[in-house]
């Protein structure tokens, strides 16, 4: 079977005017991952992501530190993140505002709102609001799934974003739509999540892990966002 290492993108540039950009350390998260990758010998014959820059930006840092890596890179657009910003606009607007107000006073309390945002938006609450329906967003994270499976790569890098990678283990385990937001808050920045897969199936082997930050050096660099 091919080997599949779906990776979340390094950390973005969270309470900026522009989210969709790397921090610096998510520049150093994705470099250090491509070393990893290098250091123990692992090589891509094939690599997708989705449409958003911090994904290309963090496959770019990996480059860096795998010349070797093909050039070509697939674009799949169900490989991009749904819009948290449209999701909490989506909320009536006594909740929208008590939500809002918790999420900007620190982190902590943004994802406790996210949490609460997505579960509404799985259970179908959100649908006549946001600007994709839950069932649309599982429709296109499968359908990345099986552009994955096809073709006849040995080993794939997917660079993609959290939410999509919580839905995707989500799928691969059959379990229910609020493990798919349960998964998505654990995944940390530049994570590999790694799958066995041919054109029939796909299963799991590992989730969430983050080797290339062991170093007790590198733990200011466990990030979520």
């Amino acid at each position: 079977m091919a080997e599949l290492f779906l990776v979340r993108h390094g950390q973005a540039s969270f309470g900026a005017d522009n989210y969709d950009q790397l921090s610096e350390r998510g520049e150093r998260q994705s470099l250090w991952l491509g070393e990893h990758f290098a250091r123990n010998g692992i090589r891509f014959d094939r690599v997708i992501t989705g449409t958003l820059t911090r994904h290309t930006q963090t496959l770019a840092a990996i480059r860096r530190a795998m010349p070797d890596t093909p050039p070509e890179c697939t674009v799949h657009p169900g490989l991009d993140e749904y819009d948290f910003h449209a999701l909490f606009r989506a909320m009536d607007d006594a909740t929208h505002r008590e939500i809002a107000s918790r999420a900007r006073e620190q982190p902590r309390e943004f994802f406790k709102a996210l949490r609460q945002i997505l579960h509404a938006w799985s259970r179908g609450e959100l649908d006549d609001r946001a600007p994709e329906t839950w069932h649309a967003f599982q429709q296109r994270v499968a359908a990345a799934r099986d552009a994955i499976q096809q073709g006849d790569a040995r080993r794939v890098l997917v660079v993609t974003s959290g939410g999509v990678i919580g839905a995707f283990v989500q799928q691969l385990l059959q379990a229910p739509d609020a493990m798919a937001v349960e998964l998505n808050l654990q995944i940390r920045n530049s994570s590999v999540t790694q799958c066995f897969f041919n054109r029939e199936s796909c299963q799991l082997s590992t989730f969430n892990t983050v080797a290339h930050l062991d170093d007790p050096q590198r733990h200011a660099y466990l990030t979520y966002s």
